[in-house]
């Protein structure tokens, strides 16, 4: 018991990285770009020709049938509420969100959103910011669709309060032997960021048709294959419910079994996500 108490007793000193505004300054500004690129259901790769043009032949079919209008949407939504800031913007007062379409050089089309006014757990909004939403989806839609070359500039400003902490992506370091402090910030030329991934992350965030969505009242997750939640420690999307991205994908290309429209929607968001998708070779 002596020990034990010894061990509670003794401070857990750490060395870590931490990210503030300055003492005068009390708004985060977070600035980054997006492409929306065109060409899905086109692998860079591909091993076997017939699969490629069967995967290839149910895109233009779901295009046919849906467009990219309903990802469009949900991808626009999650850039006008701020998703993006993660924990920022859980701490701000007040977040106003800035997109500009950029083309050569110029500016084409501007929107602004008050980010706190447009919901996290669902993809609905109201009045202006609805009609916004819908010219914001549209050039997303015709980006995702191949119908023009769309680049978007988005800027964020969060009201945090005067020299207030804020909260970058942190570095993931493998050998902590090696690495001196327990906490590492990610920074660009000085300045706190956060990582591409976890942008991403947040703007793919638009899986509401897992399985018993509303019984786990967890709102959107990230588009995964297995529905993954790492915060959470569960995969939403297991393969035993065949509700996993390659069963989906697997019974509508190999078996020609054609999901229900909301699975539909998955499996093409999966697929301009991107990633490897391959089985074990026999």
């Amino acid at each position: 018991m002596r020990k034990l108490d010894a061990q509670i007793q003794n401070p857990n000193l750490q060395t870590v990285d931490v990210a503030a505004l300055p003492a005068d300054q009390d708004t985060l500004m977070c600035r980054f770009t997006l492409k929306v690129l065109g060409g899905t259901g086109k692998p860079s790769a591909c091993n076997s020709a017939p699969y490629q043009e069967k995967l290839q032949t149910i895109v233009r079919g779901y295009v046919e049938n849906h467009g990219f209008s309903t990802l469009a949407r949900r991808y626009a939504q999650n850039i006008a509420n701020a998703r993006f800031l993660w924990r920022n913007r859980m701490a701000a007062e007040a977040v106003e969100i800035r997109v500009n379409r950029k083309e050569e050089g110029e500016t084409n089309s501007s929107w602004t959103f008050d980010a706190l006014q447009i919901p996290l757990r669902g993809f609905t909004a109201e009045g202006d910011a609805e009609r916004a939403l819908g010219e914001l989806a549209e050039v997303i839609r015709q980006g995702l669709s191949g119908e023009s070359f769309v680049l978007l500039e988005v800027t964020a400003f969060a009201r945090m309060g005067a020299g207030q902490e804020v909260f970058p992506s942190q570095e993931l370091i493998l050998d902590r032997d090696q690495h001196k402090k327990s906490k590492t910030l990610y920074t660009v030329d000085g300045v706190a960021g956060i990582h591409s991934q976890k942008l991403g992350n947040a703007l793919r965030t638009i899986d509401t048709w897992y399985p018993r969505a509303a019984e786990h009242d967890m709102g959107p997750i990230a588009v995964e294959p297995y529905g993954s939640v790492t915060t959470q420690g569960t995969a939403f999307r297991q393969p035993k419910e065949k509700a996993d991205f390659y069963t989906l994908l697997d019974n509508w290309i190999l078996k020609d079994q054609e999901p229900p429209e909301e699975q539909q929607h998955f499996v093409l968001a999966t697929i301009v996500r991107g990633g490897v998708f391959g089985e074990k070779a026999d």
